[in-house]
């Protein structure tokens, strides 16, 4: 009786459990396909932030939680899987677009073309090492070898989107038996993210850098540095030929950018204008580059000390949101601040960088404005620019997928190239990605918002991050141990470090002793090259300066165009089935 009653009681309790055994095996169920990526997602996330020597993988640990999940069995429909993956990185690739885009085209000024020319030969050389590795290591009659070398170049220099990117380019290559490139990208990235550090400690010690020196040299060059901050002083009129002449006069004979935003005649404060004339004895408050402040003080009068809080007429300096998306593109002397509303706009803050107001300045949503002038008119202005911050952190959606949209047709569009077997397509990896630059740079002359928040901007870009992962290890695992054990994973490992450290030893020696770039900067770049993050984040625990943060941002643009753009050139010009 005893023995009835207790399988009664197992059968009962497997019944009972039946529901939640169907929910982690029926493939085919919603409920499995959202639990089976939200299990690989967070658990992924969290071991992700757990530290190696002082290294952190990050969200790409997302991509070995979805080969453990693929290894044992817990996968989805192929079909939805290819979905999510293709969404994901489409979301990512076009978000960093978005991000780089204002700041793209002017990356290539001043010291950022040798800095740029720099990347692209990393990003060449990374090429060549990997072709060089693949004939001497490699089986070249196995067509599949090649695009796992392809794979282990992206896990070698870090990049997903470029995974993403070959991984597309190969579905038009391989009818069927596709290669899981995604087995290569796992094994070279733990030791690629290492190599990229330990790359750029062995260049301080080839090229004998002494860290504080380097410190100090950035410093000095910063005090230098005079052309874009904004510059502020206090000038009395003291030349006998500007008496009578109109702002306007003066501004064309010194034949350089400044802002008067405040005047005291005989004891009253006023907001002058470009028509207000100047009499000897005028007091004027400029704002100016600080590169040209000597030249104005030389032509105008001496620098003198005013205190304008004891004056008649009290004037203030707030700065000011711009959210109207009526003032997108607008340029300052568009806008006739002086003459239509009394006040000075004398700096722009955007996106953290302070820029000096000229006329020819476009303002962008998200720009900070300083005005100045009488409290009554600053209001004035501020009504006109917006200044609601609850309006400028509302996500603009509509941008967002418009751009996805044109960059989906625009990836799409075939470009026949002679030699290669189909027509080149930037696919949804490029297409997106170009077509977010140009919004993100341009989007105001066609009244689109382009301003995300920063925040709003990295949740969407980690969604379609961790999605992608996710999907490409859930798709790569069961085949992954085999591929380790029994195949070429050793030589995907030791491949990956060699297309790793190379390039970095030869093109940061060459930064160093032939460009004599900074180190902290040649730091940055090449963490940029790589768009490496956890390099950039020692970079900036070495230097207290903002250098290996510029010099990230000034290659990082191209760098991840080039990723994406030579992953499929290599596939669709080197691979066949």
């Amino acid at each position: 009786m005893s023995n009835i009653l207790a399988n009664f009681a197992a059968k009962k309790i497997l019944y009972n459990m039946e529901w939640l055994i169907n929910l982690f095996t029926s493939t085919e169920s919603v409920a499995h396909i959202a639990l089976l990526y939200a299990l690989v997602i967070a658990i992924g996330v969290l071991l992700g932030k757990v530290k190696f020597g002082g290294i952190a993988l990050g969200v790409t640990f997302v991509l070995f939680a979805g080969i453990v999940a693929g290894h044992f069995g817990l996968t989805a429909p192929v079909n939805i899987i290819t979905f999510i993956q293709d969404f994901g990185l489409i979301l990512f690739v076009f978000m960093i677009g978005l991000q780089v885009g204002p700041g793209f085209f002017e990356s290539f000024r001043k010291g950022g073309v040798t800095l740029n020319m720099l990347a692209a030969s990393t990003v060449l050389l990374n090429i060549a090492v990997m072709f060089a590795c693949y004939y001497i290591f490699f089986d070249t009659s196995n067509p599949h070898n090649l695009p796992m070398m392809v794979g282990t170049l992206y896990g070698a220099v870090t990049n997903t989107p470029g995974l993403g990117a070959a991984n597309e380019a190969l579905n038009s290559v391989f009818s069927d038996n596709l290669p899981q490139i995604a087995s290569g990208y796992a094994c070279a990235y733990p030791l690629g993210v290492v190599g990229i550090i330990g790359a750029t400690i062995a260049i301080r010690f080839i090229c004998r850098v002494n860290l504080s020196k380097e410190e100090d040299e950035l410093k000095a060059a910063n005090a230098e540095d005079t052309h874009v901050k904004p510059h502020q002083m206090h000038i009395q009129v003291s030349n006998a030929y500007l008496a009578g002449r109109t702002l306007m006069q003066i501004h064309d004979f010194l034949n350089r950018d400044f802002v008067c935003s405040r005047l005291l005649h005989d004891g009253h404060v006023t907001i002058p204008n470009r028509n207000t004339v100047l009499e000897l004895g005028d007091q004027l408050f400029i704002v100016c580059a600080q590169a040209d402040a000597e030249a104005i003080i030389a032509f105008i009068g001496p620098e003198i000390q005013v205190e304008w809080e004891k004056t008649d007429q009290p004037m203030v300096s707030r700065r000011i949101l711009v959210t109207k998306p009526s003032i997108n593109g607008k340029t300052l002397g568009q806008m006739h601040f002086s003459r239509a509303f009394g006040v000075n706009v004398t700096r722009i803050t955007r996106q953290g960088m302070e820029l000096f107001a000229s006329p020819r300045l476009p303002l962008q949503v998200g720009d900070r404005v300083m005005v100045v002038g009488p409290e009554d008119l600053v209001n004035r202005v501020a009504d006109v620019l917006g200044n609601s911050i609850k309006r400028l952190e509302a996500p603009n959606i509509a941008t967002i997928f418009l751009g996805i949209v044109i960059g989906i047709i625009f990836g799409s569009l075939p470009f026949a190239i002679p030699g290669m077997p189909v027509p080149m397509k930037l696919g949804i990896a490029g297409g997106p990605l170009i077509i977010a630059i140009l919004i993100g740079r341009y989007g105001y002359k066609v009244h689109l918002v382009t301003y995300t928040t920063t925040s709003a901007n990295m949740m969407l870009r980690e969604i379609g991050l961790v999605l992608f992962l996710a999907s490409v290890g859930i798709k790569a695992g069961a085949g992954f141990l085999e591929t380790v054990v029994q195949g070429d994973g050793l030589k995907y490992v030791y491949t990956g470090f060699l297309i790793t450290v190379i390039p970095i030893l030869i093109i940061g020696t060459i930064a160093r002793l032939r460009y004599k770039f900074n180190y902290f900067t040649i730091m940055g770049m090449l963490a940029g090259t790589y768009t490496d993050p956890p390099a950039l984040a020692y970079a900036n625990q070495s230097c207290s300066t903002e250098a290996p943060a510029i010099g990230y941002s000034t290659v990082y643009p191209l760098s991840m165009f080039l990723r994406i753009f030579t992953a499929q050139v290599i596939i669709l010009l080197c691979c066949g089935a």
